[in-house]
């Protein structure tokens, strides 16, 4: 489905058939397309570059499509990144993490570090961290998938 390129997103790299390889929900999903261009929220003289899920309700391109700046994505892919490392070793904790220690990790971003917790402020942690660990064990091969591609691309690029 073409991404429209009449509305605020501007878009310079696409993937216009994001409908058929969104994960467990291909070919049965409003979200139609993906790009990385010029943010909506520029301001004159000001340029900041965005990705954006496009969602398509099967009438019109959807308010709910997100946009986020590149920066956030790759944060959001860190902290995937970082859950699935915990719960490969989640087994050992009775409640699945430690509960002296919530902490996961703390990584080094911009002269600060970013704290990478279980949320024990969530009233219903102990079942809600079950049922992530599940979903996580039961989208693997959609995960893995991505993250070898991710971990190739990377290596490409130097990292």
């Amino acid at each position: 489905m073409k991404i429209p390129t009449t509305l605020k997103h501007k878009p310079v790299v696409v993937v216009e058939n994001y409908g058929n390889v969104d994960g467990r929900y291909a070919y049965k999903t409003d979200a139609q397309g993906l790009s990385i261009g010029l943010a909506q929220w520029n301001d004159r003289g000001r340029v900041d570059v965005s990705a954006k899920v496009w969602r398509y309700t099967g009438e019109k391109w959807s308010r709910q499509s997100e946009e986020l700046p590149l920066h956030r994505v790759l944060d959001l892919a860190i902290l995937v990144c970082r859950s699935e490392l915990h719960f490969r070793e989640a087994y050992r904790f009775e409640k699945l993490y430690d509960e002296k220690n919530p902490i996961l990790d703390r990584i080094g971003l911009q002269g600060d570090a970013m704290t990478v917790e279980v949320c024990t402020e969530n009233e219903h942690i102990d079942e809600d961290i079950k049922i992530l660990r599940d979903a996580l064990s039961k989208d693997g091969e959609l995960i893995g998938e991505r993250m070898a591609v991710l971990s190739r691309l990377l290596k490409e690029l130097g990292y």
